[in-house]
């Protein structure tokens, strides 16, 4: 029971898991500070509740929808403000969806993202989540990285059937195995729309799906969708630190090294490697930068940075500073000297945020 309290630090909290309201409350457009649309590919079953749109349970097909999302002016960097239960849906004060728009073909969802992405530049941005994530908590946090972030894409939320519980670490484990063939999938139809570059941003147990997906393309001889493959940054690995390296191995190493954020003090990985008989994850692997960079992988140390979860397990989206620096990472079209000056540079914001974020 105690390690299932503290690997409840992958989930952003609970708060009504509802995500359209029974009515909006008026809000003037200056008290909106961001409107988001979150392309939605995922393996969870539709709910039964229609104001939840998808459950925890496994569907055998993709489905997919779109989600707007409003952002509020008070909003502050890091943070996501939901409203709890019995509270209006107040658009100036919380994270509130606006409308849900579904598809009910691969092809239709294609389309309507070719016509988003024509007008952001032809850049898609891909969250794969972690554990204990309800479809909400998942929607709202990819929201907030594209918001504080800046990122100029299409964001797209691969949502897989998380159990949406802190006693569903192992329904979570074989929930993202079933799902790992259906990011192939997703990444592939992004890959053959009008996408010049898609990025790929996973947290916690979502990287295992990510690499197994990226194994699966190599594989078959695709493993940079046809070029259009840009940055892959795992945040908070839950991998195997053996696993990954196999990993890395049947991928080969990448062109374009990947991001691995990781942190000694992360207290959900310690304990999530307990649970896997006292193996280190690789998202608190002590020895990352010394074994893991002839994979071809450059390893940004946050451990001295500060987050706002007690679990410091999501510190790369709720820190502030970090966010926009990572913002700023995914913004880079092109040229390694660049990309690696804006990536060496959030090791060196530490200091600071130790001391404003405690």
């Amino acid at each position: 029971m105690a390690i299932a309290a503290v690997l409840a630090g992958c989930s952003s909290g609970k708060r009504t898991e509802e995500l359209l309201g029974s009515a909006l409350v008026n809000a003037s457009v200056t008290d909106i500070a961001g409107n988001h649309a979150i392309f939605v590919a995922t393996t969870r079953e539709r709910s039964k509740d229609p104001k939840k749109v998808f459950a925890g349970g496994r569907s055998a097909v993709l489905n997919f929808a779109r989600v707007n999302v409003t952002v509020p002016k008070s909003h502050e960097p890091g943070r996501i403000e939901r409203k709890g239960r019995g509270a209006s849906d107040d658009p100036a004060k919380y994270f509130m969806v606006s409308e849900v728009v579904g598809y009910d073909s691969p092809p239709k969802f294609q389309k309507a993202i070719d016509v988003d992405m024509a007008a952001r530049g032809g850049r898609a941005l891909i969250f794969v989540h972690g554990y204990n994530t309800g479809f909400d908590d998942a929607v709202y946090r990819l929201t907030q990285i594209a918001h504080d972030s800046g990122y100029p894409g299409t964001p797209v939320l691969f949502s897989w059937a998380s159990g949406d519980s802190t006693t569903s670490y192992v329904y979570d484990k074989e929930s993202a195995a079933a799902a790992r063939d259906q990011l192939e999938v997703t990444l592939r139809l992004l890959s053959q729309s009008g996408a010049r570059r898609i990025d790929i941003v996973a947290h916690s147990m979502g990287t295992w799906v990510t690499m197994e997906a990226l194994r699966q393309l190599a594989i078959e001889g695709d493993r940079n969708l046809g070029g259009k493959l840009g940055d892959v940054v795992l945040a908070s690995p839950d991998i195997d630190v053996d696993v990954f390296k196999s990993q890395m191995r049947r991928y080969g190493k990448p062109e374009k090294p990947f991001i691995v954020l990781l942190s000694e003090d992360d207290r959900a990985l310690r304990l999530a490697g307990l649970i896997a008989g006292s193996k280190p994850r690789v998202g608190e692997y002590k020895n990352a930068a010394s074994d893991l960079t002839n994979y071809g992988v450059t390893v940004v140390d946050l451990s001295g940075a500060k987050g706002l979860d007690r679990f410091n397990h999501t510190k790369f989206a709720n820190n502030p500073k970090l966010i926009r620096l990572l913002g700023q990472r995914l913004r880079e079209d092109d040229g390694f000297p660049s990309d690696r000056d804006v990536t060496d540079r959030i090791p060196l914001v530490n200091p600071p945020l130790s001391s404003g974020l405690n």
